[in-house]
């Protein structure tokens, strides 16, 4: 993710303020610009305005998504658009009952991280099937739980395009509960979502495109049996040696995990790097020897043009060498939990290349 700034203050911002803490502009995020643009209200229309208060002639008249009145969401719309809802929300099929306090808040926390996912998505040139009345599309379904607590609980997951969220994943301590009864290193709402939007990106960049092949030759058969699977994964666990291959012990239960995980964490790796490079960030190792050349490293990534794959893996692992250091300075776990193997490496890099060819050429 890119570094957003105020323009009519340059106050550094977050991808979700609604308001500049500094000039006290109202804030709204423009997909297609890729901006945050402070708002003067012009109507029943809202206009933005650039540096002291002038009016952006580069911009239409804006409305803010109807999420907007939820606290949910801070995208904004051309005031012509016939749809009340943003580039990221109108994918939302179901959302839980906004009339519980309680619960409302938690889809908050789920749409934020929804719209963190719809950044790199467009950022990266991804296709996303929008619903239009003849196909449902790319669609979010959010469930809470049924109030009879013998009933099933309501499971994260994907199909045909439709990704259903546990919304009791929104509450953190729910989450770590669950994170640590599966044993898991790391567990988030933009992590379940990136998850599950590689199975979607399987359908289409892979099923769908013409990389099926390569894909199997690589992850494995994705027509073994997909229920027996992970039957034998939640009975037996993962197999000894699966660090070797994969990148996550979930990622061993089926090649669709394998590929669902490898590329939540390209989604990881590169969304992450943007953002060290906007903030400039170079890694020159007070070291001793050759080890301060080996660890030297200039942090960047590029959406619009993706750039060499060994040398982002090689910036990752630099990058997360200093991050995880400095979280056990603080006594919190580390930022980057996982090892990256020359297999795991691999998967992620034909990630890279199927997610490269969707970007427009000039």
């Amino acid at each position: 993710m890119k570094l957003f700034t105020c323009a009519n203050c340059q106050n550094i911002l977050y991808f979700e303020n609604t308001l500049c803490e500094k000039c006290k502009s109202t804030l709204g995020y423009w997909p297609a610009g890729n901006r945050m643009v402070p708002l003067v209200a012009d109507g029943a229309a809202w206009r933005g305005i650039a540096e002291g208060v002038q009016p952006d002639a580069t911009l239409p008249a804006l409305r803010t998504c109807a999420n907007a009145e939820h606290a949910a969401c801070n995208w904004l719309l051309d005031a012509n658009d016939s749809t009340v809802l943003c580039a990221s929300c109108r994918h939302n099929r179901q959302i839980p009952s906004l009339a519980d306090p309680a619960r409302a808040e938690l889809w908050r926390r789920v749409q934020r991280a929804k719209n963190r996912l719809f950044y790199s998505l467009l950022s990266l040139g991804l296709p996303v099937a929008a619903p239009d009345g003849t196909s449902d599309g790319l669609i979010f379904d959010v469930l809470a739980d049924p109030p009879d607590q013998a009933a099933d609980h309501i499971m994260t997951g994907h199909q045909n395009g439709r990704i259903t969220l546990a919304l009791a994943e929104a509450d953190d301590a729910e989450r770590e509960r669950r994170r640590t009864l599966f044993d898991e290193p790391y567990r988030s709402l933009l992590g379940h979502l990136r998850h599950e939007i590689g199975h979607y990106y399987w359908d289409v960049l892979v099923r769908d495109g013409s990389a099926l092949e390569p894909c199997r030759a690589l992850f494995g058969d994705d027509r073994s049996d997909y229920p027996a699977a992970l039957a034998r994964y939640h009975r037996e666990g993962p197999p000894p040696d699966w660090a070797g291959a994969h990148v996550s012990a979930y990622a061993t239960a089926h090649p669709w995990e394998d590929f669902a995980e490898s590329f939540a964490h390209y989604l990881h790796i590169v969304d992450t790097l943007e953002m060290a490079a906007y903030f400039g960030v170079r890694l020159r190792p007070v070291l001793p020897g050759p080890e301060a050349r080996a660890m030297a490293a200039e942090l960047k990534f590029d959406p619009e043009s993706g750039g060499d794959f060994t040398a982002i893996i090689d910036a990752w692992l630099k990058l997360t060498s200093m991050a995880n250091n400095l979280n056990r300075c603080m006594g919190s776990a580390d930022l980057y939990p996982f090892t990256l193997t020359e297999t795991v490496v691999r998967k992620l890099g034909f990630i890279h290349t199927i997610v490269g060819a969707q970007r427009p050429r000039a």
